[in-house]
């Protein structure tokens, strides 16, 4: 759905196919980020959005974690995500899935450009070298055929498509049994009610050797869900979620049970997110367990990305360089954020529960805890995706693209830009259209006009904006700075651009 309003905003139709007639039910990818704010203001929904929130704003959003269980006394503030809000021109929210995705359907239909097929299932594809034809079968065995200029498979990590298309996958299993329980308890809500503000909680278990157990808010009228490891010899009927729920709590509670649903916890990503016309986003193209809840906001995050490169080809001032830097950007990003903070999250607790133990020798134990406790926030300054190793921004030598960094102010070649007061009063971010931006800081007018005029002569779209040096603006440490479409950074300069003209052919991968 993101993806057909960032492909309708500039003038480029799609049809969304959809096999489910209707929403699914189950609460998960609630844990939305300041960057994912800003696609939905790009998307005009952020009103929308914070009205479908179940949990009020003002409750807060952030994380604890625990050891053995939520009632044991021993915890500490994680993940609090609103820290890092002054490099953002959104805020966090939280709402289920299913919520995000109600408002981003009636989004897309205000689009006179975007279709909409439910209770079709997408066949087989194939394609030669300027459209694709997707076989369709629907209700009653009618069969449909689409021919587009692109196919993007949204259809999770089974994929119909990636399978279709030939893509391989690099998988690393696990071998972990998974449950997933959605129940609903009031009482719940009274026995945390000393952890206020707190809509997810993690708890360290020595016996799970590292690999968590993850119990979330859906509402605060007593909706839950919980992820958990669970033998290896257990079923959906012989798992006694009861008991298991309290364990993990630490205490007795009346609970109903909604949902209860067994899953593998594996991580697995595409060789590559493109087969000729054909693109992978979301988690048809990586899938990983839901921990820190970076899967929908690493999906949101391909659909911008995919969307003004697609729209740039189609409108024919984009090259084939844009389609190939897709992967090259995004898969990237994936396999640092599992790397870096999924993965080493089960590493380091694993080797924090083999290590020190509460029972052996407490006071070594609550020492070791409270040296965690102060890094519980780290990963949310640490995680700082960027393209600085693209082959489509101007790179320095050593670059490489990430999702490890540091958060900062300075616009960098490949990085997300923060937002600033530019000197007409406007924050920076409101000021960007859906192309190119050129911010001028203490520039000529007269030296803003001639890139401006390179840019109408290559017929890449670009809107040039002069600003005066401000507090905010100063932090950038630029004097020139080319946004891209996606609102990162492709080019950074104090001084004049030499060869501007080979900046924005690099930039929309007319040359790499």
């Amino acid at each position: 759905m993101a993806l057909s309003i960032e492909l309708a905003r500039r003038d480029i139709s799609s049809i969304v196919v959809e096999r489910q007639p209707k929403l699914h039910t189950v609460p998960k990818g609630q844990n939305l980020t300041q960057r994912t704010g800003e696609h939905f203001k790009a998307w005009k929904v952020s009103e929308e959005i914070r009205k479908a929130c179940v949990i009020p704003h003002e409750y807060g959003s952030a994380g604890a974690t625990a050891y053995r269980s939520l009632l044991s006394g021993y915890h500490f503030d994680w993940f609090r995500r609103a820290s890092a809000q002054e490099f953002y021109a959104a805020e966090n929210e939280r709402l289920p899935q299913y919520a995000t995705e109600r408002v981003l359907r009636q989004r897309a239909a205000e689009f006179p450009n975007t279709d909409m097929l439910l209770n079709w299932t997408a066949g087989s594809v194939s394609q030669d070298r300027d459209s694709v034809l997707l076989e369709l079968e629907g209700v009653g065995k009618r069969r449909k055929q689409l021919t587009a200029r692109f196919l993007v498979g949204c259809d999770g990590s089974n994929s119909a498509m990636r399978q279709s298309a030939g893509i391989e996958q690099d998988v690393d299993d696990h071998h972990r049994q998974m449950v997933l329980i959605v129940f609903r308890s009031g009482k719940l809500n009274q026995l945390l009610e000393s952890f206020p503000g707190k809509s997810f909680f993690h708890i360290i278990r020595p016996e799970l050797e590292g690999y968590w157990q993850f119990l979330g808010r859906v509402d605060l009228d007593g909706t839950w869900f919980y992820h958990s490891p669970v033998p290896a010899d257990k079923t959906v009927q012989s798992f006694d979620c009861r008991k298991h729920l309290k364990d993990m709590i630490g205490t007795e509670f009346d609970l109903a049970l909604q949902h209860v649903g067994f899953w593998d916890l594996r991580f697995s990503v595409a060789k590559e997110y493109r087969c000729g016309n054909v693109f992978l986003a979301g988690d048809s193209a990586h899938s990983h367990p839901p921990y820190g809840g970076y899967g929908i906001n690493l999906g949101f995050e391909d659909a911008r990305n995919l969307g003004w490169k697609l729209a740039a080809v189609i409108a024919g001032w984009g090259g084939e360089g844009l389609l190939e830097s897709y992967t090259e950007e995004r898969r990237t990003i994936f396999i640092s954020t599992a790397e870096a903070f999924i993965k080493r999250h089960i590493t380091d607790d694993a080797e924090f529960v083999g290590r020190y133990s509460l029972d052996r020798d407490k006071e070594e134990f609550e020492r070791a805890w409270n040296r965690l406790a102060k890094a519980g926030n780290d990963d949310i300054f640490a995680y700082f995706p960027q393209y600085s190793g693209s082959s489509i921004v101007t790179r320095s030598k050593d670059a490489r693209t990430g999702a490890k960094g540091h958060h900062t102010h300075q616009a960098s070649h490949g990085t997300h830009l923060s937002p600033q007061r530019l000197s007409n009063g406007k924050i920076s971010h409101d000021e960007f259209g859906d192309d190119f931006t050129l911010i001028g800081i203490d520039v000529a007018q007269e030296e803003l006009d001639s890139y401006e005029q390179v840019a109408v002569r290559e017929r890449i779209p670009l809107r040039a904006i002069k600003t005066a040096k401000t507090c905010g603006v100063l932090k950038w440490n630029s004097r020139l700075i080319l946004i891209r479409p996606d609102h990162f950074v492709a080019h950074a300069e104090n001084g004049p651009i030499e060869d501007f003209r080979s900046v924005l052919l690099r930039a929309t991968g007319q040359t790499c």
